[in-house]
């Protein structure tokens, strides 16, 4: 597991992830 912040991108929020995680399903849950 790993735990990020999100990032403010234009309108929307992103988080980075390691470029081996490219093309892979990942599920994000909101812890606050």
């Amino acid at each position: 597991m790993i735990e990020k912040e999100v990032k403010l991108s234009g309108n929307s929020g992103r988080i980075y992830l390691p470029p081996d995680w490219v093309g892979h399903q990942v599920k994000i849950i909101r812890t606050d």
